[in-house]
């Protein structure tokens, strides 16, 4: 398979071939950065580790190369810190038990100014039409990170260049940079991050180049995965310890003239109604 960018990369934990490790793909996460998939994507990473049946595959839109404001990573070169993280991104994917992780190698200003888009829909449509997978993962577009708005608007173009049979059954649209928390319950999709506790910390851990820097980001899920299943509703007890917030944006495949800012806007008025719906019963 080939990419747009001459600087991409596939690591393949067991090191079978690019194929053999697409062909497996039940549950495919997509990502603007290194680390991105060990804190937005933990509902698949875990169900895979689960179900050995099951695989996981990683896709990595940009090599994050920008160095930390202080820690051990400070003043790194971009080259030599787009190394590291590559690094960490596939010791996770050890952890984990991928199937395989593809660095596709953009640059993040090439997806924020809309130049290569494209470029990128491409390949993460050839990346699915090979895999097959059942679950795509990815970031939702309120989140507050303009290259993570940009990955989701390249994925939905890139699955609706897709024939309608070859779309994943399901497309999350997970948290990160904006807690979901806002979305009324029927717009909200809770996750359960059910498996090992020591493998979700060890997968967030391994981004030792962010972590170092004072971004706690291995704290910070587990606080958020623990807050999202306590405080989910006011009237019932929570039916599991930690869970992840995402948007189905499956809808989006299914209609390929729903435009994304629509989509967004329903949910900000059904926000919105619930909101002033309390205000006036008082």
């Amino acid at each position: 398979m080939k990419f747009n960018k001459p600087g991409a990369d596939v690591f393949i934990p067991d090191e079978v071939t690019l194929d053999e490790a697409l062909d497996r793909v039940t549950h495919l996460g997509v990502a603007a950065h290194p680390d991105d998939l060990e804190l937005m994507a933990l509902h698949g990473i875990l169900h895979c580790l689960e179900h050995p049946g099951d695989w996981f595959g990683a896709v990595v839109c940009t090599g994050g190369g920008r160095a930390p404001e202080r820690g051990r990573y400070e003043g790194a070169s971009p080259e030599r810190l787009r190394e590291i993280r590559r690094r960490e991104q596939n010791l996770a994917a050890l952890i984990g038990r991928y199937a395989v992780v593809i660095h596709l190698d953009y640059q993040s200003v090439e997806l924020t100014s809309g130049r290569g888009l494209d470029k990128l829909a491409d390949d993460l449509a050839g990346i699915v039409r090979s895999a097959h997978p059942s679950v795509v993962y990815t970031h939702n577009p309120a989140d507050r990170h303009d290259t993570h708005v940009a990955v989701c608007a390249a994925v939905v173009r890139g699955l609706r260049r897709l024939p309608h049979p070859e779309r994943p059954r399901t497309l999350y649209g997970c948290e990160l940079w904006r807690s979901l928390d806002w979305l009324v319950s029927m717009d909200r999709v809770a996750l359960p991050l059910e498996g090992p506790e020591n493998i979700m910390r060890a997968l967030a851990a391994v981004h030792d180049s962010q972590i170092s820097g004072g971004r706690r980001y291995d704290l910070a899920v587990e606080g958020r995965a623990l807050a999202n299943a306590a405080l989910d509703d006011p009237h019932r007890l929570p039916e599991h310890t930690r869970t992840w917030l995402a948007m189905d944006l499956t809808g989006l495949l299914h209609n390929d003239e729903l435009e994304l800012t629509d989509y967004v806007a329903t949910l900000l008025d059904n926000f919105r109604r619930d909101v002033l719906s309390r205000l006036q019963r008082g």
